[in-house]
């Protein structure tokens, strides 16, 4: 079984130490995680977010290459009829919503921010469709600013590694920061959403080959694992 003093009290200090430890073996096994949405711009990387919630990053990237060829600047997407918005981004999936905001978003922009993205966290959260996810995402990988994004992914896999309690993804968000040092907050998100992806899925997690799972509390409710992170 794993020993218990792979898994620090749940102080302050224990939490700190876990979530340092956490990071030191991602950087190892996932050097170059990053934003996985293709975009050119920090218009295309909003609406590419928009879309992919609830859509996998694939299909996105798979469906815009057409869509910022159609739609060039806010001013193209916020005059669109919203039902031709609505069956450009169908496969997408709950294509009415998503079109419903970025046509609202877009107009947003161009009435208050001539058009521009916004880089400031509290402009961007006052338009359609954003949220503190979406906005940490834009701060982070356009602007380069220490940000902690909160996806599903992100959500549940800290939430096994017992660095986040609470249920609400804002919440968690200040959770992370707490434990986590700014210099490490973009990266900790995208790693941890590729592990997520890759090996901490959400029904069939692989513990016994997962390189966080001598320090994570999780790991013995998925699978019974060794001391050499291995099934018995």
């Amino acid at each position: 079984m794993v020993k218990k003093a792979d898994f620090p009290v749940k102080s302050a200090a224990g939490l700190k130490k876990r979530a340092r430890r956490v990071v030191e073996i991602l950087r190892r096994t996932y050097p170059d995680a990053w934003c996985t949405l293709n975009f050119k711009t920090s218009l295309q990387l909003l609406i590419s977010t928009i879309l992919s919630a609830q859509c996998t990053d694939e299909r996105v990237n798979a469906l815009t290459p057409g869509l910022f060829a159609k739609y060039r600047s806010a001013a193209d997407w916020a005059k669109a009829p919203l039902s031709q918005v609505e069956e450009d981004i169908r496969p997408a999936g709950f294509f009415r919503n998503k079109a419903k905001n970025i046509v609202s978003c877009c107009q947003d922009m161009l009435a208050r921010f001539g058009g521009e993205v916004p880089d400031r966290m509290e402009d961007l959260v006052t338009l359609a469709g954003v949220g503190r996810k979406t906005a940490n995402v834009l701060l982070a990988t356009v602007w380069h600013h220490p940000a902690v994004i909160v996806d599903t992914h992100v959500q549940r896999v800290s939430q096994r590694l017992g660095l986040a309690t609470e249920k609400n993804a804002d919440k968690i968000e200040l959770e992370l920061q707490a434990l986590l040092p700014k210099e490490d907050w973009t990266f900790y998100s995208h790693s941890i959403i590729f592990h997520g992806r890759r090996i901490c899925t959400a029904k069939k997690p692989d513990c016994p080959g997962c390189p966080l799972n001598r320090i994570c509390p999780s790991a013995s409710i998925f699978g019974t694992i060794s001391s050499k992170g291995r099934k018995k």
